[in-house]
């Protein structure tokens, strides 16, 4: 009997597992494009958060995985879908991975973060009423750990510059850019594009090349392949950390570039971090 008990237990955790899995289908930006009348776009600071789907009960990831917030967190949040990101702050990515990818959460840990919603799945009428509608379901629910991304509007192309320019000062990721009229749908789409003053992109460990002066004995950069087969050392940005204990072979890492040399490399390589699932 206990056997079989065990068992149906075991049938029950596989199957919220894959029920866990499921990837919410959600909105995806497209680059910012030259030429658009920025005077119809909503505009919003891009936060480097760990993006999640709120499906009225649960927090999900964009990789399908069920995040592990505590009930207390949660407890206030409305029974309808939301979009947001998982944030602490500016350049505190690696810090809010860490918290939101365990299995048991902290609550002194959770008691750092908000969940800032930018969008109202399937919810109808424009993205402007949509905003509206996210305002008036802060109020309503009233959580600390709930709270709208501030949306702002700018006339031109030279104050949107001058505005991603002043963020980046900060630490700001970039920018947002929402069509005003916009309905809401899924998939990757214009109207919503992400603005930045540089590129960035994903390459494959394959390789290391050894450390020099002061990081002799480390490892100097990391020898990283792209999708289009071309490699490169990637050095500009490890930490002492990573130079120690480097990702292994096989690791997809995240890095930051400004356009490409004649040769067709990514010019002024950093790397930004190790690639999470969870983003």
């Amino acid at each position: 009997m206990c056997y079989l008990i065990k068992c149906r237990v075991l049938l029950l955790l596989c199957c919220l597992f894959l029920m866990a899995a499921s990837k919410p289908d959600l909105l995806l930006a497209e680059v910012y494009r030259e030429g658009i009348a920025v005077e119809q776009y909503w505009i919003s600071e891009k936060l480097d958060g760990v993006r999640a789907y709120w499906d009225g009960k649960q927090l999900i990831s964009r990789g399908g995985e069920v995040i592990a917030a505590p009930i207390w967190f949660v407890a206030d949040f409305p029974k309808t879908a939301l979009d947001g990101e998982l944030w602490i702050g500016r350049n505190q990515f690696a810090a809010t991975f860490s918290i939101v990818s365990k299995l048991q959460p902290q609550d002194h840990e959770w008691q750092k973060i908000q969940y800032h919603i930018f969008e109202l799945p399937n919810a109808p009428g424009s993205f402007t009423e949509r905003i509206s509608a996210m305002q008036i379901l802060i109020k309503q629910h009233n959580s600390p750990y709930l709270t709208l991304i501030p949306q702002f509007r700018i006339a031109n192309k030279t104050q949107l510059l001058e505005k991603l320019r002043q963020l980046e000062q900060q630490g700001a990721e970039g920018l947002m850019l929402h069509h005003q009229d916009a309905l809401y749908k899924t998939g990757r789409s214009s109207d919503l594009l992400k603005l930045k003053s540089y590129q960035d992109t994903e390459a494959q460990v394959i390789g290391y090349r050894p450390g020099k002066g002061k990081y002799q004995g480390m490892v100097g950069a990391l020898v990283v392949k792209t999708a289009e087969g071309k490699t490169f050392g990637l050095g500009s940005g490890l930490t002492d950390a990573l130079r120690q204990n480097p990702p292994k072979i096989g690791t997809v890492v995240t890095y930051r570039y400004n356009g490409f040399t004649n040769k067709g490399l990514p010019r002024f390589a950093r790397f930004l971090r190790v690639r999470q699932e969870l983003e």
